[in-house]
């Protein structure tokens, strides 16, 4: 295990306290960015915590945080080692009261993810991936699900804060739902994909940001998953980090799942 995985973890679950403590306490307030998307003190807290103890161990490495570096650029150019954060992953979910919320850190270099941390502080649960040595959760290692039909599958999504856009997420609801056992939206794009490379869910498809899904992709591919888009990805763009129509699913189920999606936009 690498110093850098080491201390990512520690820094997740030190963020993941921060944030169950501040709800514990009754100290949360909220507002909305954009006009639409919820952010608490706590998610700018916990931003916080996270890039103060980054600069301070490795001064010379770029942060790109959803609270504090909303403007991408093009990750895949970024010589120097980068870190990909989403303070809390689930916020809307974190404000209610609901469990399903994560602190999702990434780490970046030379234009590839080669660790990913995501920590749930109130189940306890912290999955993590260096690339190529596997995924594990709570230590013990991860491999998504055997199932190979996606009639029997459990299948996840999202949606998102502006309803303008919902426009074609539905017609592909509907597919997948006449297609898969049921749909889950558990509010949490890394849980869900962390649910993926456990075996929890067969698959997941939403658009994002790079910082929903940046560390719970790796973790995902090292437990065998299949990542990829239901959607061509602009040539000048790095795959592994574009955000529109991601596809995340076990092997068996990926191309099934596919073949739904693309028909769904065609129709």
């Amino acid at each position: 295990m690498t110093d850098i995985l080491l201390f990512t973890q520690a820094l997740a679950r030190e963020a993941g306290k921060l944030i169950s403590d501040v709800r514990a306490e009754a100290a949360l307030s909220h507002e909305y960015k954009n006009g639409d998307e919820l952010v608490t003190n706590a998610d700018i807290r916990a931003d916080q915590l996270i890039c103060a103890a980054i600069k301070q161990q490795f001064p010379e490495h770029q942060i790109i945080s959803e609270e504090s570096s909303p403007d991408l650029g093009s990750i895949a150019k970024i010589v120097t080692p980068l870190w990909i954060i989403d303070p809390i992953d689930g916020t809307v979910n974190f404000a209610h009261g609901h469990n399903h919320s994560a602190i999702s850190i990434a780490y970046v270099e030379q234009g590839q993810t080669l660790v990913g941390v995501v920590y749930n502080p109130f189940n306890d649960e912290l999955f993590c991936a260096e690339r190529g040595k596997g995924a594990f959760l709570n230590g013990d290692a991860i491999s998504v699900s055997a199932e190979t039909e996606l009639r029997r599958s459990l299948i996840a999504t999202g949606f998102p804060y502006i309803k303008s856009t919902l426009g074609p997420m539905i017609p592909r609801l509907h597919a997948v739902l006449r297609n898969c056992a049921d749909i889950r939206r558990i509010g949490s794009a890394a849980l869900d994909i962390c649910f993926v490379a456990v075996g929890r869910l067969e698959g997941y498809y939403e658009s994002l940001n790079v910082w929903d899904f940046a560390a719970a992709r790796l973790i995902a591919l090292e437990a065998g998953a299949e990542c990829g888009h239901f959607s061509e990805v602009p040539d000048d763009i790095d795959p592994q980090f574009y955000d529109n129509d991601l596809l995340i699913a076990n092997p068996s189920i990926y191309p099934q799942l596919l073949a739904v999606l693309q028909a769904a936009d065609k129709a």
